[in-house]
């Protein structure tokens, strides 16, 4: 029977199952965004838990057939206690059932678990899951700086050192790109007009003890779109996000002497690579772009991981 392993991953924005080849590290993914209306900058819970409901049977078809050893799935965000979404029930629920239908083990991990296991394996990196390390998780919902060890039940261990105290990376990212007429989530486009545009410094927020606040970076960039062109505003708010991430892992490093891994769809931002590249080089590490965003491939991994755990 092959090393096989069904990955699934209903979030707030995308639908994803995935398989992962536990023999020769190969992955397969099918995801799509959720609708979102024209001009709008989120998604309510029960729209999100219909659209995963409708679409989730379409991405397991489209993946390669084949016999599975185990499921994972992820059934909340964070792996802390009151972590909770409806979103990712949808998930849930087919995983149950397809597990106890073919008589194999499921494994519950949070989405953000996942995350990190993608962007290990796409950076090459699978082994930092036996050791610590610090991840930022960069996302639509989520900035958080984390120190990550080996955990007890097999899968990371995420403390939580840094970060935001208020608004996420992507929400300032999306609400720039809602005044720009962006689609949403707006990271992609903003990141293509922003490297268009000429070097700029951005605002650099107060960063102490690896944390800070980005609610008052939205009045900096509606500012900077008074005055700037599209370009150079896009690449004003990217830059001030990187500046807030370069300075908190730079603190974060003077405590702890580990490699840094990057996940989270922010995270795919040129801007923000080439900004923590040049001032970490080698030290840090990130997932491709495909895998930089929500999917169910991380999911698989750790299901993989705590499969093979399980049979000694």
């Amino acid at each position: 029977m092959p090393e096989r392993f069904l990955g699934i991953d209903t979030s707030n924005y995308r639908t994803s199952a995935a398989v992962f080849d536990a023999e020769n590290g190969a992955w397969h993914n099918e995801g799509s965004l959720l609708s979102v209306p024209e001009g709008a900058i989120g998604l309510r819970q029960s729209d999100a838990l219909f659209q995963h409901t409708v679409h989730l049977h379409e991405k397991i078809q489209a993946l390669p057939q084949g016999e599975v050893r185990a499921i994972g799935v992820s059934t909340r965000p964070r792996a802390v206690e009151g972590s909770y979404m409806p979103c990712f029930l949808a998930g849930e629920s087919v995983a149950r059932s397809a597990a106890h239908l073919l008589s194999v083990p499921l494994f519950a991990v949070s989405h953000q678990q996942g995350h990190i296991a993608a962007a290990a394996l796409s950076a090459g990196r699978l082994s930092l899951l036996d050791e610590p390390f610090l991840a930022w998780h960069l996302s639509g919902g989520t900035s958080e700086l984390l120190y990550v060890t080996p955990g007890a039940d097999g899968l990371p261990d995420c403390t939580c050192i840094g970060g935001t105290t208020d608004l996420a990376a992507g929400q300032l990212i999306d609400r720039a790109g809602a005044l720009l007429g962006l689609p949403f989530p707006s990271g992609a486009a903003l990141d293509a007009l922003a490297i268009e545009a000429a070097p700029e410094k951005g605002y650099r927020p107060k960063v102490t003890d690896c944390r800070f606040s980005l609610s008052g970076m939205q009045n900096q960039v509606e500012n900077k779109h008074k005055t700037a062109e599209p370009a150079q505003m896009a690449r004003f708010a990217l830059e001030t996000v990187a500046n807030a991430v370069v300075k908190a892992t730079e603190q974060a490093l003077s405590q702890y002497d580990c490699p840094v891994l990057c996940a989270g769809g922010v995270m795919a931002s040129r801007v923000l690579r080439a900004r923590m590249c040049g001032v970490f080089g080698e030290r840090v590490s990130f997932a491709e772009p495909v895998l930089s965003g929500d999917n169910a491939v991380g999911v698989a991994v750790l299901a993989a991981r705590l499969y093979e755990r399980n049979k000694t």
